[in-house]
């Protein structure tokens, strides 16, 4: 490697030119932090043209970002362009081959494709870092990899997608439906017009597959996540969950079970007094669970161009350095093969809420559905007014009428077996809610 450490940038979105900016504007201090002249050498983007705030014309510029990542005077490739194929695939490949050092913050590419580049990364003795594809600017790939090395994790579970997170405690703060949120959410930049990949959930399954891999030691896996959005929480279910001393957050866990490795995103109604209860807006927020170490939990921003920009350039500085880790942990090709639990044999205690008929031995036929499957109710609140959370105290009694429920520690599967035998019944209306509580310090 050159006295210097030449950089090809491929995409100057909004991180990218966060990068180009940090590399232009404090060179000084990244040569005396990483010892080599961090260069910006080369960058590939749609349009040259362009003006983006930040002066790229000193570097060789690309059409072809493979063309980019195969350029004899690049050192190391950083991939900003996103999506898990096509050109960012192919540019990705194509840099490894050619013994080039890769930095990338798409997480999609890694959760389909983490395992293969890794192998491939590890044959030719470069590196694959990839900070800022999970949590932006928190170092939580760094905390896993190398901090945490000596200790065995049992969890790793932590809110992963800003966007979520905004809406859902702005629904709490203000009072506010899940479409207004959303709506303002995407007004303020912090929501793509199309937002389905945020709030349904995918996003932050590739992110867990990836922090999954990291504390399990197992190949990627993310098409075996259970994951389930946002979309269906309403203000009576925040509200609710405020009056149990609860907090409705959008997590990703995964753990160890006696079945396998449990991954899951979803809903979840976390105490108020946990950490990550308390972690509001567009923050992210990880935690660790861990034998020798106990919890660890990082904080901060998941997204933005400073922050994931951040990350970027820790990876770059690390290379510069002379390290070169497993991408992984673990070398790629010692990864076992991913093992996936039984899901609806989670334990744990459940929120549910129905909209019961106002039928005689509706709440008989309710509870004895429960018994039935094993299932001990902590509590029941019923809550006059309607099924529309609009509506008035004073409305028509007549009407379906919520009822909350709050289960001791039983199983998915029982659950929604219960669930199943009350909507045969026919004394509810409408599909019924169900939350997992987890029972978070």
């Amino acid at each position: 490697m050159s006295k210097s450490l030449n950089i090809g940038v491929a995409g100057l979105g909004t991180v990218g030119v966060s990068l180009a900016k940090i590399i232009l504007g404090k060179a000084e201090v990244l040569k005396r932090r990483s010892g080599k002249s961090i260069v910006l050498a080369g960058v590939s983007a749609r349009s040259k043209g362009k003006d983006r705030g930040v002066d790229v014309s000193h570097a060789q510029w690309f059409d072809d970002p493979v063309a980019l990542a195969k350029d004899e005077g690049i050192d190391v490739f950083v991939e900003l362009i996103g999506g898990d194929s096509g050109a960012a695939e192919e540019s990705v490949r194509a840099a490894l081959e050619a013994g080039k050092h890769v930095v990338t913050a798409n997480k999609a590419l890694l959760a389909k494709h983490g395992v293969a580049l890794a192998k491939l990364a590890e044959e030719k003795g470069v590196s694959l870092n990839f900070e800022a594809a999970v949590a932006g600017g928190i170092p939580i790939v760094k905390t896993m990899r190398e901090t945490l090395a000596g200790n065995e994790v049992s969890r790793v579970y932590g809110i992963l997608n800003g966007t979520c997170n905004y809406i859902l405690s702005r629904m709490e703060r203000e009072g506010l439906s899940f479409a207004e949120c959303l709506a303002d959410a995407q007004r303020l930049g912090y929501a793509e017009a199309d937002p389905t990949f945020d709030i349904e959930g995918f996003d932050s399954a590739h992110k867990l597959a990836i922090l999954t891999s990291l504390a399990f030691g197992c190949e990627v896996s993310a098409d075996d996540i259970f994951v389930e959005g946002i979309t269906s929480i309403t203000s009576a279910d925040i509200r609710a969950a405020d009056n149990l001393g609860y907090r409705i957050k959008l997590l990703g866990v995964a753990q160890r079970t006696d079945s396998g490795i449990e991954q899951r995103v979803h809903p979840t109604m976390v105490p108020k007094t946990s950490a990550i209860a308390r972690v509001d807006g567009v923050l992210n927020g990880v935690a660790v669970d861990a034998d020798a170490v106990g919890e660890v939990v990082l904080v901060g921003p998941g997204a933005g161009g400073d922050a994931t920009a951040s990350s970027v350039i820790g990876d770059i500085v690390d290379i510069a350095r002379g390290v070169c880790l497993p991408v992984f942990g673990e070398q790629a090709s010692g990864l076992a093969p991913y093992q996936r639990a039984k899901m609806r044999q989670h334990e744990g205690g459940y929120y549910i809420r129905l909209a019961v008929e106002d039928v005689p031995g509706a709440f008989a036929t309710i509870a004895q559905c429960m018994a039935d499957k094993g299932i001990s109710l902590e509590s029941i609140v019923q809550r006059r007014g309607g099924i529309n959370e609009e509506a008035s105290l004073d409305g028509d009694p007549a009407r379906p009428q919520p009822v909350i429920m709050i289960t001791h520690e039983t199983t998915e599967m029982a659950v929604r077996e219960a669930l199943e035998a009350i909507a045969a019944r026919n004394v509810t209306a409408g599909q019924p809610q169900m939350l997992r509580i987890e029972n978070l310090k």
